[in-house]
Formats: structure tokens, sequence, C-alpha cells
């Protein structure tokens, strides 16, 4: 702006002192003249120079975190204003980004502090560079003296191989027992490092063991105490007749249907603990090529009761163990044929196929669901003379093969429908 003025400013004043002016004319004119430009160039100078300076203040003080400083001068008037107005609002985005990530932050340190999972980070040499709260009571020793150290020497080189997840045997100062391990990487400042998370199955296998035990003992108690109880009281019942004199004259009769009460109830025990023992003894899948056509109508056919319909399905085969499906269908067959003889309703059997998965549906006319919470807790039955367990045995071998069993109330009409989910080709799970 300065050098732009110089052609002008010197043709002024070259008019004016050559031409017939008077001295003081001269300089007054000049002084104003050269005032004028002077003051004109600073007023630039402060218009543009100072603005980008603000602007690379501020650039300046983001780029070392600090998110105090603001333009003043900034509107959409002019474009240097527009450019401070932008900056500004860039600072506010920036500066609620970094408040959130410095919460998150904390948020998650204080999360690997508190959680009761054992969190390690390695770097590429298989150093330990990270370990939280749980971390140090597994390894019995502080951060300060594991920070550092390799995976061998922690003895935690098995959990940087391998597949993960999966479950794994640990021993160490802090603990033993079986750990799930789970992996993954990240990157700090651009390092990668390996994440390794310990969590501990143990305690939770030993609860859910001990509610588990808890439960059945429940079960095994009231089951044996009906049987006992009946047959307590005949006993003492008849061993009163017995020392009676002169005895009774009906006492043969008396012995009879009391012998025959005892019987029942020893047969029915005698039951009940056969079914526990076949609960508790599922052997693991067999797996073969079973055609689900063939498998649904060969044991829709064994119903005699009542006509089971079978609706037609795609024509598929799946891996999975012909015996084990075959009882489990039986099951869900009969239970709906018994509660629709109650309402002279009917049974229909469909499957379809999606996503790799077969959906076996099985559906009746009966009256639905009552205590559905209670469907699959071993030995619960409504029915007279039922063991129970039908549904939970039926549950078991759709799990084992990778697979779910539900029930449910049909939707807009009366009745209820059993499915059951199976993959075509499973990955079976440990019984």
């Amino acid at each position: 702006t300065l050098m732009a003025g110089v052609p002008g400013v010197a043709l002024s004043l070259g008019f004016l002192w050559l031409g017939a002016y008077a001295a003081k004319v001269q300089w007054t004119v000049s002084v104003l003249l050269l005032g004028s430009w002077i003051g004109f160039t600073l007023a630039v100078h402060r218009g543009v120079i100072r603005p980008l300076q603000t602007l690379s203040n501020m650039l300046g003080a983001i780029r070392e975190g600090d998110f105090s400083i603001r333009a003043r001068g900034a509107g959409p008037k002019d474009p240097l204003g527009l450019v401070l107005m932008e900056a500004n609002a860039l600072e506010e985005i920036l500066r609620e980004q970094r408040l959130g990530a410095v919460e998150a932050e904390a948020w998650l340190r204080k999360v690997l502090v508190d959680i009761d999972v054992a969190v390690f980070a390695f770097d590429s040499e298989e150093k330990l560079r990270l370990l939280n709260r749980a971390g140090e009571r597994l390894l019995g020793q502080p951060a300060e003296r594991a920070v550092g150290r390799t995976a061998e020497e922690l003895h935690l080189r098995e959990g940087l191989e391998g597949e993960a997840p999966r479950t794994l045997e640990v021993s160490l100062p802090g603990g033993t027992g079986r750990w799930e391990l789970r992996r993954g990487v990240v990157r700090q400042e651009g390092q990668p490092y390996q994440l390794l998370v310990l969590s501990d199955l143990s305690r939770a296998l030993r609860e859910e063991e001990r509610l588990v035990w808890q439960r059945l003992v429940r079960v095994l108690s009231h089951e044996i105490n009906n049987s006992l109880a009946p047959i307590k009281s005949i006993a003492a019942s008849l061993t009163d007749l017995m020392s009676r004199e002169p005895r009774p004259t009906d006492l043969d009769e008396d012995l009879e249907r009391g012998l025959s009460v005892i019987t029942g109830r020893t047969e029915a025990l005698g039951r009940f603990m056969a079914s526990y023992a076949r609960l508790a003894r599922l052997p693991r899948p067999t797996l073969g090529p079973v055609r689900v056509e063939e498998w649904i109508r060969r044991v829709a056919a064994l119903e005699t009761r009542l006509e089971v319909q079978v609706a037609a399905g795609p024509d598929v085969t799946i891996q999975a163990d012909a015996d084990q499906l075959e009882q489990l269908l039986i099951n869900l067959i009969r239970n709906a044929v018994d509660a629709s003889l109650d309402t002279r309703g009917g049974v229909e059997v469909s499957w379809s196929l999606g996503n790799g998965t077969l959906e076996v549906v099985v559906e009746d006319d009966g009256p639905g669901l009552g205590a559905g919470s209670n469907l699959f807790v071993p030995f619960y039955t409504t029915k007279p003379g039922g063991s129970g367990i039908g549904l939970v045995l039926s549950r078991q071998i759709a799990e084992t093969h990778g697979g779910s069993l539900s029930l449910e109330n049909r939707r807009g009409r009366k009745g209820a429908q059993a499915r059951l989910e199976l993959p075509v080709d499973p990955r079976l799970e440990d019984s």
C-alpha cells in the first residue's frame, strides 16, 4: 500500500512545488498529503496485518491445546472478518471435542482402575506398558515393578499366542483358575499395542455351581419327601394295626392297600430318579446328515392320537444327531397333541431356511401357555404323571447342537408354538 502511493504522491508534490504557489501553501499541502498517505497506509496495515497476526496466534494456541483465545472484529462484512468468525467457530468445536476427550479419558481410566478384569498392554517387543489394578493383583506386584518386563517374564506369553477369545488355565501369584482371554490391537501415538484382557471365570462358575446345587437339592428334597411322607405315615399305621390285640378283622385288606400305596410311591420315586439320571447323562451329539423332511414326517407319523399336519418346506439336509433330534421333536409334538386334545384342535409342523439356520415350528390349537417362566425348570410339570424333563431335555439337545428352543403363545389366535432353530452346519458347544 505504501509503495502503491508513491507515484501519485510524487506527481502531486511535483505539480505543487513546480507551480506558482506560495511557500506556506506548498508546505501545508505537502504535510497534509504525506500525512494522509502514511495514515492510510497504517490503517490498511492495521486492518490486514493485525487480523492475520491474530489468526496466527489463535492457530498457535490451538496447536498447543489452548482454546481460550478469541478473535475480535469477526463478522461476515469482509473476507478477513469472515475468516476470523470461522476460526472462532472452529476453536469452539475443538474445545468441545477436547473437553469430551478429556472426560472420556478420565472415565476410561476410572473404569480400568475399578473393573474386576485384568487388562495388560504390550508393545511390539512384548514388553508390558500398561496394566490396571486388577492386573496388579493377578501378577502379585505393583505396576512400577511390572511395567517394562516382558510377557515371558510375567508368565503371560501364552496369552499373546493362539486364537482369541478362548478359555485359559492361568496360574499366577495373584490367581489360579480358569480365565476368559480376549485380545486386540490399539494404537497410541502411532505405536501398536497388544491389549490382553483376562476375566476370571472361576468365581462365576463357582457361584453358578452353588446355585445349581441349591436348585437341585430343593427339587430332590421336594420329590423325595413327597414319596417318603406317605410311605412313613402308612408304615406307621400298619405297624400300629399289627400291634393290636386282637388284630382287626380287616387287617389283610388294610395291609394290601397300604403296601399298594407304598409300592406305588416307591415306583414313582424310582421313575423320578431315572428321569434325572437320563437328563444328566445326555451324550454329546454324533453328527451326521439328516434330511429335514424325512425326519419331520417320520416323527409326525409316530403320533397316533391325532393326525399331525406337516406343511411343505424346502429340501434341506443338516448335520446333526438324528436320534437326539428325533427325541426332541417327539417331545414337542407330544406336548402339542396333549394341549390340542383338550380343545379338540389340531397340530401343524412347518420348517423354513434362512441365513444358514433351520427353523422348525410346532403349532397347536390348545389353550396356550400359562406359567411360561417355569416351562424349562427341571421336573416342573402341569400334567398328571408328567416327569417334567421333556422340555428341559429338548432345550439341552438344541443348545448342544448350537441352536435354541423357545415356546410362546400364538399371535392373533388361540394356542402355542414351539420354535426350534438349528444351524445347518453346527459348531458343537461343550456340554
